[in-house]
């Protein structure tokens, strides 16, 4: 193999990586927000009294911001 093929196949095993990476924080925004939908729907059709919906919105806050963080983990940068 010569030095430039050499040269392509390290920079797509690199960017397979990092695409791999991406995938995986992008899995992680994905349940959280499935999590929050569902509080959201359930919180919706179910009856709550006050102390209730505090605790669910805690819940979705915390998530919002596992959200945030992970999102800040995305990089655009192609290497």
């Amino acid at each position: 193999m010569d030095r430039k093929r050499q040269e392509i196949d390290c920079f797509l095993e690199k960017q397979l990586e990092w695409c791999k990476k991406q995938d995986l924080i992008l899995q992680e925004i994905e349940l959280k927000l499935y999590e929050m939908k569902e509080i959201a729907e359930y919180a919706r059709d179910f009856e709550k009294n006050a102390k209730e919906l505090k605790t669910l919105n805690i819940r979705i806050n915390e998530l919002k911001k596992e959200v945030h963080a992970l999102e800040s983990q995305l990089s655009s940068d192609v290497h």
